[in-house]
């Protein structure tokens, strides 16, 4: 690791040094306790949708209403990650973490004692908020902490398996907690994580501001928070409204132009919220644009292989959260060969479009599915596949997307690579929903939608065009990150400079 550089200046008095040696003994903990507060955010994205019919039985809400259940999180979280990766670099990322772990809880439990829908949406959107002011100050963390090109390597690689394989994980779990316990427990178990991540957090991080001297943009955090939340309702109001609907365009061109205007305003602002430095370099846009591809592509996984598996096979919730084990058990393998092994000897030049490849073939692949399909032949080698895909994609993206930041941007350039995927998932969901539907839709118009067998066969023609288009997504995302990363990228580790071991 590199040794920490010593501010220079007559009459300034510092804090006593933190020794490389004692940073190489905090550094795994810390690690494990960042990897804990991100399960517990990630997880949180899928874990009440299977815990959704339990919660609508009980509190009594519209099958119109239950998609608010998800979409009030995914609304706070997006529009607000910017702003609160900029607090972490503002005033400091060990506060920042603290009081998002600390929030995200009480919200998981004031969400658990929902006693009316509307306390449950509330309770949802507070977790997003409290969301967005922690995944982003976890992230940084990772990348300031870990500097050794190696250790970096695999700090990543764990913490990229955890927000490629979150998502499944939280579906494993939302199952066993529906049918062991209650609904309310998918919430309620949040305060485990919190409490061993607080504690972590407050024993391990040093408090450091990397960005004391600068300011909050507060036309660019309004713009840009604005700009999310009308692209992220745009998409969501698509899966319940037609895209001709003034609340689907409508929403979606609003957010269009607050975002170009953002853009315009960062370029002119004297502390700006989100630095072009940050987006102009080469490799780390194409890492933004590898996360956001990453992430519209594997709700085609989740979402519709999900539907497949409870109602064509008959899975109950918790055989089919254990049905994506074998996805998440190949993400973490891969991811872990991804950053130590491919992309420091070949760069994410090669590395990363073959593994957009390999999820593309696997995504066409379980495109045949049938009614009389098995999971053992038609479904886990794919899966399999996918999650290797996934696994060289994901963490050496995230790396290379925070590779180099200067230590003051850490906070919000983290913060783009969580809005990338969260934005990625809003836009992947929306238009493979919408996509589905149609493809139902048309094979009813072409037979007899009385036969019980046709309907059948609709919802498994819904589930392939999902997939052919998830297929679709990542086969771009092969040739973008082909054309975008610079040759030789990620073979050589940034300046030690670039991100201090202290600054946690």
């Amino acid at each position: 690791m590199s040794q920490t550089s010593l501010e220079k200046g007559a009459g300034t008095t510092a804090a006593p040094e933190r020794t490389p040696q004692d940073a190489s003994r905090k550094r795994w903990w810390i690690l494990g306790v960042i990897g804990i507060a991100q399960l517990m955010v990630v997880l949180d994205a899928t874990i009440v949708n299977i815990a959704l019919p339990s919660a609508q039985q009980d509190l009594g809400f519209s099958d119109g209403n239950r998609q608010w259940i998800v979409t009030a999180y995914a609304l706070a979280f997006a529009s607000l990650l910017l702003l609160g990766g900029r607090i972490a670099d503002l005033f400091g990322r060990k506060p920042a973490f603290l009081v998002g772990v600390a929030g995200f809880a009480g919200a998981s439990v004031l969400g658990g004692a929902s006693t009316s829908f509307g306390m449950l949406v509330t309770a949802r959107a507070l977790q997003g908020v409290f969301g967005a002011l922690l995944a982003p100050a976890a992230l940084s963390l990772l990348n300031t902490t870990f500097t050794d090109a190696k250790e970096r390597a695999k700090a990543f690689s764990v913490y990229g398996a955890i927000a490629g394989a979150g998502g499944a994980v939280g579906l494993l779990l939302g199952g066993l907690l529906t049918d062991a316990l209650d609904w309310r427990w998918t919430l309620y178990v949040n305060i485990v994580f919190a409490v061993v991540a607080f504690a972590g957090g407050w024993l391990l991080l040093n408090k450091h501001r990397d960005a004391a001297g600068a300011k909050l943009d507060l036309p660019g955090t309004v713009l840009v928070s604005a700009g999310l939340f009308s692209l992220v309702y745009g998409f969501s109001n698509a899966e319940t409204h037609d895209w001709s609907s003034p609340l689907t365009w409508g929403f979606l061109l609003a957010g269009g132009v607050l975002l170009l205007a953002f853009g315009w305003w960062q370029t002119r602002a004297k502390h700006p919220l989100l630095p072009m430095r940050v987006l102009l370099d080469r490799d780390r846009a194409a890492s933004f644009v590898a996360v956001l591809i990453t992430g519209a592509g594997m709700f085609g996984v989740f979402l519709f292989l999900t539907y497949y598996l409870q109602l064509n096979l008959g899975f109950s919730p918790t055989k089919t959260g254990v049905a994506f084990l074998p996805m998440v058990a190949a993400m973490m393998v891969m991811a872990q060969v991804s950053t130590t092994v491919l992309v420091p000897r070949i760069g994410p030049k090669a590395v990363i479009p073959a593994g957009f490849a390999l999820a593309g073939v696997g995504m066409a692949w379980l495109t045949g599915i049938g009614l009389g399909s098995s999971f053992a032949s038609d479904v886990l080698p794919q899966l399999i596949l996918i999650g290797a895909g996934l696994g060289v994609v994901m963490p050496p993206a995230m790396a290379l997307a925070t590779s180099g930041i200067a230590a003051e941007d850490a906070g919000v350039a983290s913060a783009t690579v969580n809005t990338m995927q969260q934005v990625g998932g809003s836009i992947g969901t929306a238009l493979l929903n919408t996509l589905a539907a149609s493809a139902a839709t048309g094979y009813l118009t072409d037979h007899d939608p009385a036969n019980k067998l046709n309907q059948a066969q609709a919802t498994i023609e819904s589930y392939t065009t999902a997939f052919w288009w998830s297929a679709g997504f990542f086969a771009a995302g092969a040739v973008l990150a082909f054309l975008l990363y610079r040759r030789g990228a990620g073979q050589q580790e940034p300046a030690a400079d670039a991100a201090p071991v202290v600054h946690m």
